[in-house]
């Protein structure tokens, strides 16, 4: 059985995009993570399929490479209405809206939530500044944007160890659907940004994980919005304000397409 893919990407941070509008896709965690395999696959972070909604242009379903499903993804977003011309998004994290500029895509995310058990946490903390460390990482900020972050800030985001205190952190009871994990610094203003993605890794570009980090800038006054956010892949804008929905404008690249083979995988 064949079934014809796109490949995209969002600053680095890449995607199969299957329609599944007309012709269902199923998708288990197997099969997910052999399409993401970059040796035997076809390689990417996430693997998205569309399919109808009756709330939105369209449903995105996301999963990860490790095969978890997860409910929001920016990047993906932004892929997505650049692929589609879609303008708004049904996804388990809430729906999305977008608008393709032409350069750029801008979407909005809605409104992020705070509360501990939105994010959600395993008990009930302080959000704003969690009670926590991990070595040299303390007391971070916790929020969601359809799907839940950590955001810490530090003076030297080089010398993080992402890789080894990513997964730590990611797999923390407090956090019971696991965690992203975002180090940033903040340099005039302008934040520089590394996400350890749940269930994907070290990735040149989150793009929840941008508009985490920059609401945690603003709320912290450590930047101002629009706040222009630099990841390994790329740069993007955010714009949020309390009370608002949070909207991210960047880049979004389709690369290939074809046909793939869902035998060869098995």
């Amino acid at each position: 059985m064949r079934r014809h893919f796109h490949k995209m990407h969002g600053l680095g941070n890449d995607f199969v995009i299957i329609d599944a509008r007309k012709e269902p896709f199923e998708v288990t965690a197997a099969l997910a993570r052999a399409i993401a395999d970059r040796r035997t696959g076809i390689g990417c972070d996430q693997l998205i399929v569309l399919q109808p909604s009756e709330s939105a242009d369209l449903r995105m379903r996301i999963w990860n490479s490790d095969g978890g499903e997860v409910q929001s993804c920016g990047n993906a977003t932004r892929c997505v209405i650049l692929l589609t011309g879609v303008q708004s998004i049904e996804s388990d994290g809430g729906i999305l809206e977008g608008e393709n500029l032409g350069v750029e895509v801008e979407v909005s995310l809605g409104e992020p939530r705070f509360g501990w058990n939105e994010v959600p946490l395993a008990y009930p903390m302080d959000t704003n500044e969690l009670p926590m460390a991990w070595d040299d990482l303390e007391h971070p900020q916790a929020l969601s944007v359809g799907n839940p972050h950590v955001v810490f800030f530090v003076d030297d985001l080089e010398a993080v160890p992402m890789e080894y205190v990513g997964p730590v952190i990611e797999h923390d009871a407090a956090f019971p659907e696991r965690i992203n994990v975002n180090v940033a610094q903040v340099e005039d203003g302008d934040v520089r940004l590394r996400t350890w993605e749940r269930g994907a890794g070290l990735t040149l570009a989150c793009g929840t994980g941008a508009c985490a980090t920059a609401i945690a800038a603003i709320k912290t006054r450590r930047a101002e919005s629009p706040v222009r956010v630099t990841m390994p892949g790329g740069c993007l804008i955010v714009a949020w304000a309390p009370g608002e929905p949070v909207r991210m404008r960047g880049g979004a690249v389709h690369v290939f397409e074809g046909e793939l083979d869902l035998e060869a995988l098995q």
